[in-house]
């Protein structure tokens, strides 16, 4: 509901109404705020602001003689946008630039990752490996809301994967409509929902936009309107998703979305031990040498590709565990924190 803004304009053009052909301006201006309020009377319908500006507006023109045909009042010039160190208005859009003209310094970037079965790297570096069978948020704040659904990695196994991500990139004003990304097992579409590459028909419309990797294996989403990558994978039988967010929109949320999987890890009742790994389709010196082709490193992703691939008894969860570590080694602010030990 826009009717804030045909208020202001109203107030605008009638500000400094003097002289003679004060009357007939004043009718202009009455004639362009009934125009403005018909063009979002649909989306105003339950706004009382809104059904006051109509019922005054009225009032006004009987009290003015103003009949309802007839001239309007011209638009209002567009003040320029302000131009400090190539500080421009669409750069509302560029949350890197518009960050460092507000603060003086570069935003700080946070690491999330859910893959394999599902493991949890958080955005404060704790490491989970969960049962979480079902839809789960993997975030909820004011700009974004991403939900992994998981089911089981094999018939009567306590391992989940994720089978499915759904990502919502939400409105924001002068940057992108609404978007929704979908992935599926043997579905990684490189376009969202309604079919377009990109954040919509707005002035920054091209900073949401979504590449093509690789073809059903590997797709990247960059919001550089909230300094926000995403990659979606796809490794054998399951997704897995990896998120270099501002720390600004990473920590955007209320009380009420406690639950996301990228701020907490998983909650206590859904978490698994890895060391329970060992009884599984595949002996867990066969996983651990399958695993260390990919990861010669035996941090908490190598652990994870073992115990994927001996829960599961499938070959390609160490591409899972090595597309996880490559995103993180993209992704993460600090090289220093690529490793995690357990």
């Amino acid at each position: 509901c826009k009717i804030l803004r045909c208020n202001s304009e109203y107030v605008a053009a009638t500000l400094n109404l003097r002289g003679s052909n004060r009357n007939a301006a004043y009718c202009n201006a009455l004639r362009s705020y009934s125009h403005c309020t018909r063009k979002t009377a649909r989306t105003c319908r339950g706004d009382l602001a809104y059904h006051s500006a109509v019922h005054g507006i009225e009032d006004l023109m009987i009290q003015n003689n103003c009949s309802k045909e007839g001239p309007t009042s011209p638009p209002r010039p567009r003040p320029p946008a302000p131009n400090h160190q190539g500080f421009e208005s669409l750069d509302i859009c560029n949350y890197e630039k518009s960050f460092l003209y507000k603060h003086g310094q570069p935003p700080s970037y946070q690491h999330c990752a859910a893959f394999g079965d599902p493991h949890i790297r958080t955005f404060h570096d704790d490491f989970h490996t969960c049962r979480v069978e079902g839809s789960w948020p993997l975030l909820d704040n004011d700009y974004l809301f991403v939900q992994a659904t998981s089911s089981p990695v094999a018939k009567g196994s306590n391992a989940t994967v994720t089978s499915k991500l759904t990502i919502i990139f939400k409105n924001m004003k002068e940057c992108i409509d609404q978007k929704v990304y979908q992935a599926e097992i043997d579905n990684l579409p490189a376009a969202f929902e309604d079919g377009s590459v990109n954040g919509g028909e707005r002035p920054g419309g091209s900073s949401l936009v979504i590449w093509e990797r690789s073809p059903g294996r590997h797709v990247e989403i960059r919001a550089e309107y909230i300094g926000t990558t995403i990659a979606v994978r796809q490794a054998g039988r399951q997704l897995s998703f990896s998120i270099r967010a501002a720390e600004e929109v990473a920590r955007a949320f209320t009380e009420e979305q406690d639950l996301q999987l990228c701020v907490g890890g998983c909650p206590r009742s859904q978490r698994i031990s890895r060391s329970e790994c060992c009884r599984g389709r595949v002996a867990a010196e066969t996983a651990r040498a399958l695993c260390k082709e990919m990861l010669p490193v035996e941090d908490v992703y190598f652990q994870s590709c073992v115990f994927d691939v001996v829960t599961s008894g499938d070959a390609n969860f160490t591409m899972a565990a090595h597309g996880a570590l490559e995103d993180a080694r993209v992704f993460l602010p600090n090289a220093e924190k690529l490793h995690i030990f357990q």
